[in-house]
């Protein structure tokens, strides 16, 4: 958290209520003229006082067609035409800016264009661009200088604890990274016809998808944007028409369908806009729909990408699915390590099943007892509490193998 954090705003404090909102006659929009010039020359004097000449864009985001940020409608481009390519290479969270890019990236926001994001240095500086015309800059130093200069342009900097708009982050669990086992995990399920599909959540609000074909794997890696969430979906169906004949009389949908030039396309609808996209869907390859609230939305699995030094560093996440939560307690566990389950299965095979904390654990037959045994209920019972060795945990396969025989003495003796 940075040690100087102050509100700017064209908010006079002595126009406010005894509840603190504002009655004055400032409109909540930006002028697109003077007051706008005011708020980037603010901006530019704090960077200033504070050593900035590069800025870090942090969690970007752009406004989908039903949805804008503000009191102004979203524009085309969210207001990035001329700072970015058309498909927007270079806005991504990580992303390095100079300043003069920063502060045109301040005006698109103060203009509610439909793009967002936090500009930031970190432990140095941080801008965030609020609601309504409030301004939040974040220093390492007091900058004096610029607090005087905010005022004569006629502004009103007031000191704050820390910006509303600090990133929140979420401390229960660790992000999947997708690194080398996320990878080798992809490829699994897609060999065994598990999965073919790839979600590419690059920006807030917006996702590309990738299909998985013979061989294209690597390809569709090589082009993912930095740091982008990532989540993994079994493949479209074929069966065009059953698709949308399983279309609800009402809410808002996803399609995801390719293109028979095998382009990827995504459209979010409602009961309203059915017809339409169905039209369009009528003549794909393959399709699929699927539910836009997060609670319903049941991919694989999910991963971030980390940066190249395979730490990650974005500090958004996706929600955890039962995949990831699996991965997260196997990499609690390590070869050698006791732990204690209860017994759930035993199969025809002589494989047995232990849950170890909501885990499916499994223990092979030689591995029950040193001494011989022609059936695990010989050794176990279901619900019957075990304490075991792990002997190998894979992240790939999400399998974990335990031993009851390795805490078992020799009964030959041959262990001492």
């Amino acid at each position: 958290m940075l040690p100087y954090v102050y509100q700017v705003t064209k908010y006079d404090p002595a126009d406010r209520d005894q509840r603190g909102s504002y009655t004055g006659a400032e409109e909540a929009v930006s002028d697109h003229g003077p007051v706008e010039a005011a708020y980037l020359a603010a901006v530019a004097a704090f960077a200033e006082d504070t050593g900035v000449r590069q800025l870090a864009v942090r969690e970007p985001q752009v406004a989908p067609g039903f949805v804008h940020f503000g009191l102004e409608p979203a524009i085309e481009g969210g207001g990035l035409a001329g700072l970015f390519p058309p498909d927007l290479t270079g806005y991504h969270d990580g992303a390095t800016v100079p300043l003069t890019v920063g502060l045109e990236l301040v005006r698109a926001m103060l203009r509610d264009n439909g793009a967002w994001c936090r500009l930031e240095v970190e432990d140095t500086f941080a801008v965030h661009v609020g609601w309504d015309q409030y301004v939040y800059v974040g220093s390492a130093v007091p900058c004096e200088a610029a607090l005087a200069r905010t005022r004569e342009l006629g502004l009103f900097p007031e000191p704050l604890e820390a910006s509303p708009y600090d990133v929140e982050l979420d401390e229960s669990g660790a992000q999947r990274p997708a690194d080398d086992d996320f990878w080798a995990r992809v490829r699994t399920c897609v060999a065994t016809g598990e999965a073919a599909l790839l979600e590419e959540m690059h920006l807030g609000n917006a996702s590309r998808w990738h299909r998985f074909g013979e061989g294209s794997l690597a390809a569709v890696r090589a082009r993912l944007t930095p740091r982008a969430r990532l989540a993994v979906w079994p493949d479209l169906s074929t069966d065009v028409g059953a698709v949308l004949a399983a279309l609800p009389e009402d809410g808002l949908v996803e399609f995801v369908w390719e293109e028979q030039d095998g382009r990827i396309t995504s459209v979010v609808a409602d009961e309203d806009e059915f017809q339409a996209v169905a039209a369009r869907v009528a003549g794909a390859r393959a399709a699929a729909l699927l539910a836009v609230y997060v609670d319903e939305r049941t991919p694989l699995f999910t991963a971030v990408l980390p940066d190249d030094d395979g730490v990650v560093r974005a500090r958004w996440g996706t929600e955890p699915t039962p995949s990831d939560r699996a991965w997260a307690f196997l990499r609690t566990l390590r070869r050698g390590q006791t732990v204690t389950g209860t017994v759930t299965g035993i199969a025809d095979s002589g494989v047995t099943s232990v849950d170890i904390a909501g885990f499916t654990a499994t223990i092979d037959l030689p591995e029950l007892s040193r001494r011989p045994v022609d059936h695990p209920g010989d050794v176990v019972a279901v619900g019957r509490q075990v304490t075991a060795v792990v002997l190998d945990v894979d992240l790939v396969r999400e399998r974990v193998q335990l031993s009851l025989r390795a805490l078992q003495e020799d009964p030959t003796g041959q262990d001492a």
